[in-house]
């Protein structure tokens, strides 16, 4: 299924009531999208266990597209969610809550908000590392070495420095405590696919040859950590 025939619901209709409380959605308000609802399972096969995370590490898992890589983290402490947040086109929403037994895992594209820099096999300029002082969040930053811009994962990736113009979209997840199974269900946010799959159309017809990066992910989908991802992480 290819990215234009794949109808993003709930943007404009009910059918994502669940994945944000009403009280939240007013009529200015950018509602979730809801794609493919997908387990999320570890380099085994086997469900993921959020236990078995370590906590400020990066993980990597394709969602809501075979070529569009997402982070996974446990930042270990909780986050309340609800932070006012504003795309640059000027939509506004509302953060959302960690999930898990403590509320700190969370998710997020993994594409910058600015030039498009995301994991790669071969390199990765953008990555979740721990603080290093000049006013930067004790949690921790999401940074891109490409052109330095700075996100906040605690307050929904919103841009701390640099010149990108809106947070980074989020990646609803839904924790299924009585399984201990961790599932996601869609986007929040200002997504950047179009524009992705239009700049890197060529090497995406490389990297998948039965044209498949643009499908939407089903089922089970694994998660590894960004260092088995990308042969090269960047630090700056």
């Amino acid at each position: 299924m290819r990215r234009r025939d794949f109808v993003k619901a709930c943007a404009i209709g009910a059918g994502c009531a669940g994945l944000a409380p009403a009280s939240l959605l007013t009529d200015d308000t950018l509602r979730p999208r809801h794609y493919e609802r997908v387990r999320l399972i570890d380099s085994s096969g086997e469900p993921l266990r959020l236990g078995d995370l370590e906590q400020n590490r990066n993980y990597v898992f394709p969602y809501p597209y075979r070529a569009t890589p997402a982070f996974l983290l446990d930042l270990g402490t909780a986050v309340a969610g609800e932070r006012p947040l504003r795309t640059e086109a000027g939509e506004v929403y509302q953060s959302r809550h960690g999930v898990g037994p403590q509320r700190s895992v969370v998710a997020f594209s993994a594409i910058c908000a600015h030039k498009l820099a995301h994991p790669t096999p071969a390199v990765s300029y953008i990555h979740f590392r721990e603080a290093r002082g000049r006013g930067e969040p004790s949690t921790g930053v999401i940074s891109c070495c490409a052109e330095n811009s700075l996100y906040d994962p605690v307050a929904g990736g919103r841009v701390l420095d640099g010149p990108a113009r809106q947070p980074l979209a989020g990646i609803i997840l839904d924790y299924v405590a009585a399984d201990d199974e961790l599932f996601a269900v869609g986007t929040l946010g200002g997504e950047m696919f179009d524009r992705f799959f239009s700049e890197f159309e060529a090497r995406l017809t490389l990297e998948y040859p039965n044209g498949d990066a643009h499908e939407a992910v089903t089922g089970d989908v694994a998660i590894e950590p960004l260092t088995r991802f990308s042969n090269n992480v960047m630090s700056c």
